[in-house]
């Protein structure tokens, strides 16, 4: 009889680690599981983060090529600019100088009227 009890401690025993360690390798799975998991979500978000990093720097790198483009026009606009105001200064500068023979060439011609006239008289 205690041979049959030791017999069936053991078998017991046995069945209990062999449960136990059935119980703990369905643990490894589960946590290996459950750690590629969470490394694959990580995994999507960096290569998100990368994807989304890659077309800012796209986007960085046109918006300056745009910008010297820009900059560009923007300093051709700001010459045809000044070059327009020297022309409009050019202008005013020969308008006033226009008005000034106008009025010596009305003097002119009031004083020689003044003249024909005066001589006209003494004949």
């Amino acid at each position: 009889m205690l041979s049959r009890l030791l017999k069936e401690h053991q078998s017991k025993q046995t069945e209990r680690k062999e449960l136990q360690e059935r119980r703990r390798k369905e643990a490894i799975a589960a946590a290996t599981a459950l750690t590629e998991a969470l490394v694959d979500h990580l995994n999507v978000g960096v290569a998100q983060a990368y994807v989304n990093q890659r077309k800012l720097d796209h986007e960085v790198k046109t918006l300056q090529v745009q910008a010297g483009q820009f900059a560009k026009q923007t300093a051709q606009w700001i010459s045809m600019v000044e070059g327009f105001n020297q022309a409009l200064k050019e202008i005013g500068d020969v308008e006033n100088w226009a008005r000034s023979i106008e009025m010596d060439m009305r003097t002119i011609a009031t004083a020689l009227e003044y003249v024909h006239k005066g001589q006209l008289q003494a004949s």
